[in-house]
């Protein structure tokens, strides 16, 4: 067993882990990267970026759909699954290949194999050790199931969804988060019969309620059918489809179930709690440098409560490599990340909701405002309904941006700038926001609560 010494030593090449890794030789350390799989990690290779490259193939064949209104003639033949898989691999390919060439430039040493903590200070793997002066667990997560529903068959998760190579003609989407709602409406925009069980009362219910309420009429629209505030029963299949069963007695039938219940940190058997790292329900409880119950020993992304997306993890990954470097960051808040949901109409949202502001100021404390999207050229081009919704403080600054409507996730970059640097409305009102474009929703929204309102009622 040969030995190996290193400033940092990184278990996991997700986001946050090679976030970590490359910061962490910006700043002069040497740095050991250890993956079992591909640098990239679920974001990359199943995640993230497959499932927002099938969306743009959804959102192309609906655009073809709809080309008449817009006076170009055109017609869907139909929707090419060798096609779109090719698509969405070649862009898997690109960026990985980037990823691969950006880590070597930048001096990390890539180290591939199944990593195991042996101390407070050691990785093992294999026959080899990997010693730091510090470590960073991030070791990422997995899609997971309920008791008793098994994976496999017909029964799939994002993971398998993505390498289909039929279309299904009927599919039920177990679960209402995220991940359900964009499979959901990929699923329906390739013309598969889709419904969607949901045991909490609403789609995506951690956002603003009028949002999910929204969204919810959306999809009616669009045929995508819906069981909310039922739970699942069972699920029993065949060769060819699955029956679910729910606990009203309902009972549906479909070519494929997708489990969509959210996902589980990957610690378990991995030496953590042997070394007295102290695990929560499977997830690493950490301080707020991101530091263990092991001094030294640092978590980042998927396995810290919280938020499981890619860029909180990014951003957990450089703050512990400047941590570690004595530059004390300012860490961002888990309210204050922003989030998009890729579905159609898109989602997206920073800060707190209407209701949980009012919950920590009060409800005399709190105002918002709703810019209707009909009001605003662009989305009326692009043929898209939906709102911005500011959330301030009374006298205060604006503590939530929220909104629904297509292609409107690129406003979360303006959004969790005003969210984060605690701009007010009348900060925001007096900045000027290029016409037509969808960001001038944000202006609006910011004109109403600063008291002149403009294109608003």
């Amino acid at each position: 067993m040969s030995e190996h010494e290193f400033d940092l030593v990184v278990l996991g090449g997700g986001s946050g882990g090679y976030a970590a890794a490359l910061r962490a030789r910006e700043l002069g350390s040497t740095v050991a990267l250890i993956e079992k799989d591909k640098l990239g990690g679920t974001c990359l290779h199943r995640g993230c970026v497959p499932t927002k490259a099938l969306l743009h193939t959804a959102e192309i064949a609906d655009e073809v759909r709809t080309a008449g209104k817009y006076g170009i003639e055109a017609a869907l033949q139909g929707v090419d699954i060798q096609g779109v898989n090719s698509f969405r691999a070649g862009i898997i390919s690109s960026k990985f290949k980037g990823l691969q060439g950006l880590v070597k430039a930048r001096g990390v040493e890539v180290v591939a194999g199944e990593g195991r903590l042996t101390d407070a200070h050691t990785v093992t793997v294999g026959s080899e050790t990997y010693r730091g002066k510090n470590v960073v667990l991030a070791t990422g997560s997995y899609s997971k199931s309920l008791p008793g529903l098994e994976i496999g068959g017909r029964i799939i998760t994002s993971e398998q969804a993505l390498e289909l190579t039929e279309i299904p003609k009927r599919v039920i989407v177990l679960g209402g988060g995220v991940i359900g709602v964009e499979f959901a409406s990929v699923w329906n925009s390739w013309g598969a019969d889709v419904t969607i069980v949901e045991g909490f009362d609403h789609l995506v219910p951690n956002e603003e309620l009028s949002i999910s309420k929204y969204l919810e009429r959306v999809y009616k629209q669009r045929g995508i059918k819906q069981h909310l505030g039922v739970r699942f029963k069972q699920a029993a299949q065949t060769t060819t489809g699955v029956t679910v069963t729910l606990e009203d007695g309902t009972s549906l039938e479909a070519d494929y179930l997708l489990v969509a219940v959210g996902r589980g940190p990957v610690t378990q058997n991995m030496g953590f709690e042997e070394v007295g790292v102290t695990l929560d329900r499977g997830f690493v409880p950490v301080d707020e440098t991101l530091q263990t119950s092991v001094p030294g020993v640092y978590a980042v992304g998927d396995i810290v409560p919280g938020l499981q997306l890619a860029h909180r993890a990014y951003q957990q990954g450089i703050f512990v490599a400047e941590q570690i470097a004595g530059l004390h960051p300012v860490p961002v808040a888990d309210v204050n990340v922003p989030k998009v949901t890729y579905c159609e109409p898109q989602v997206f949202s920073v800060g707190l909701t209407e209701a949980k502001a009012k919950a920590e100021f009060g409800d005399d404390q709190v105002s918002a405002y709703e810019y209707n999207l009909a009001g605003n050229a662009k989305s009326s081009i692009l043929g898209t309904g939906g709102f911005v919704k500011l959330v301030r403080r009374v006298d205060g600054p604006i503590v939530g941006v929220h909104g629904i409507g297509g292609r409107l996730g690129e406003l979360v970059g303006e959004a969790q700038l005003i969210v984060n640097w605690e701009a007010y409305p009348e900060d925001v009102a007096q900045l000027i926001h290029a016409h037509p474009t969808q960001t001038e929703t944000i202006g609006e929204a910011a004109l109403y609560l600063a008291g002149k309102p403009l294109h608003a009622i």
